[in-house]
């Protein structure tokens, strides 16, 4: 069975290249039905930050990748803090030292110092020259009893070629000659992260090591510690390296880069899984989808599919994502609501992905619930297109007009259903150069044009407007000469929507009645 692990160290927030780790463990896992497990390493006293590990517990949480073992999820091969397993450490550091693959190093922090500086002038790569491998029994036995502080240090077997297959890198090479002997046990008795890493990994039955090209050239080192303990060792996928814009490497001294701060500003989970599922990550050619759900991820998920090269953090990009995701919740939202109010509304979508709405059970024009008035506000404020019946056309050509709640929906549009007993003056607009005659020409030579249209063309606002202009044509008169006049006849207000709305609205019959009745007020 496939088992994965995430093992971060509690030094403070979780970097965004940590998720990417924890997320590609989490999908490997999903994807082959296997288990992931969640790993406290905090040996390193010295950089463990106070509330590190709740934060992180938190994080993890919110963004939705919950793992199967670890802290407050306890398994059979707990505790998952490496903190509670020093002991277990211990004994595997001194059956190295036993079987002669470990040594007892007593060389103080100065003399490491010198012998760096030393390496360093002489243009060598820096590396511990060995000086305590060969002390003797009595040598060590001496030492430890007049309590002087000493490491354990991996004794690496010089002059050896080391392959193994990396997942994502292939065949991977190194010559045991330029890898330094690693401190296991630090002076203070904690053991660094090469041991307790390795030691972990094989107790708790890790088959897969997921995580940054940066411990790539550890990988030799734990390769070895394997074989020092005849183990076998898991397979090893390192992914590569999050860069800014720059192609350096990310860091905070550039910008954000904690999970907490992105979610913090409010972007949303999903937007964040998926751009960084991408950073380094791709279904393949051919696959040109960006926009992918956690479930998706973990169907489309391969470890092949990881990239060798460095991957850009755009902020821009995850603007991007958080935007598209906002808007697809959005229209999932809306569409549930829509099936509430009316169970057998149809929904396609646009190209651009836009839903379109089509109700079979049209309301009354004096019934208009509170569950519809708020789905059409809605879709009003994305700009959506319904199939519209009159209480629904009412709400999109009111867009502009401030409705700001389905409650005052009646109160604002009641001219749709009722005209005002308006003053005939209200017809009339010297700005507009429109006297009695003129407002009286406009209504009769509009109520031709309206009449001469089918029902169907007005339902068609395209079709009203290009009636209604070749009226203006052909009186030689300025839009509002005949558009001002017909707005209030038809509104019987001084403020309303435009006369093709109206004519879209009301439709034929209700809009001819209208306009005969404006006539009538002139004569």
């Amino acid at each position: 069975m496939i088992r994965t692990r995430f093992a971060p160290s509690p030094t403070g927030f979780l970097h965004v290249g940590g998720l990417r780790t924890a997320l590609y463990n989490y999908l490997y896992a999903r994807k082959n039905n296997g288990t992931f497990v969640l790993r406290i390493e905090d040996t390193d006293q010295k950089r463990y930050v106070e509330g590190a590990v709740e934060s992180l517990l938190k994080t993890l949480q919110q963004v939705g990748l919950e793992y199967d073992e670890g802290p407050h999820k306890e398994g059979k091969f707990g505790p998952y803090v490496q903190s509670k397993r020093t002991d277990l450490y211990r004994e595997h550091a001194q059956k190295l030292l036993e079987e002669g693959m470990a040594y007892r190093c007593f060389c103080t922090a100065e003399r490491l110092e010198q012998m760096r500086e030393k390496q360093t002038a002489a243009k060598q790569a820096p590396m511990y020259d060995r000086a305590c491998i060969n002390l003797s029994e009595q040598e060590i036995t001496d030492k430890l009893k007049a309590g002087e502080p000493h490491v354990i240090r991996q004794k690496i077997p010089h002059g050896r070629k080391l392959q193994f297959k990396d997942l994502v890198r292939g065949v991977v090479n190194f010559n045991t000659s330029t890898i330094d002997d690693q401190v296991l046990i630090k002076s203070d008795n904690f053991p660094t992260y090469h041991l307790a890493n390795v030691v972990d990994d094989h107790m708790m039955e890790i088959t897969h090591v997921i995580r940054g090209e940066e411990w790539l050239p550890s990988t030799p080192k734990h390769i070895l510690l394997y074989e020092s303990f005849g183990w076998t060792q898991p397979e090893f996928a390192h992914i590569p390296l999050l860069l800014n814009k720059d192609k350096s490497k990310l860091s905070k001294r550039q910008g954000d880069v904690s999970v907490e701060s992105y979610l913090e500003k409010g972007y949303i989970k999903e937007a964040i899984i998926n751009f960084i599922a991408l950073l380094g990550w791709h279904p393949g050619s051919g696959n040109e989808q960006e926009i992918f759900s956690l479930n998706e991820l973990i169907r489309e998920f391969s470890i092949e599919k990881v990239h060798k090269a460095g991957a850009i953090f755009d902020p821009e990009k995850l603007d991007w994502f958080n935007w598209r995701w906002k808007k697809k919740i959005y229209h999932e939202k809306l569409a549930a609501l829509a099936h509430e109010t009316d169970p057998e509304a149809e929904i396609t979508y646009t190209q651009k992905g836009d839903p379109v709405f089509k109700f079979y059970h049209q309301n009354n024009e004096k019934i208009f619930t509170q569950k519809r008035a708020e789905l059409l506000l809605e879709m009003c404020k994305q700009h959506l297109t319904p199939k519209a019946s009159p209480n629904e056309k009412i709400l999109l050509v009111m867009e502009d007009k401030i409705i700001k709640d389905p409650a005052s929906f009646e109160e604002e549009t009641r001219f749709f259903h009722q005209i005002n007993d308006y003053d005939p003056a209200l017809l009339i607009n010297e700005k507009m150069k429109v006297d009695g005659e003129t407002a009286k020409l406009a209504l009769k030579e509009g109520l031709a044009a309206l009449e001469a249209m089918t029902v169907e063309d007005c339902e068609n606002m395209q079709k009203i407007q290009e009636s209604l202009l070749k009226v203006v044509e052909k009186l030689g008169i300025k839009n509002g000469q005949l558009l001002w006049p017909m707005r209030v006849a038809l509104s019987g207000e001084q403020y309303s929507p435009g006369v093709f709305e109206l004519i879209w609205v009301l439709g034929k019959d209700k809009s001819v009645n209208r306009l005969k009745a404006g006539i009538n007020k002139l004569v």
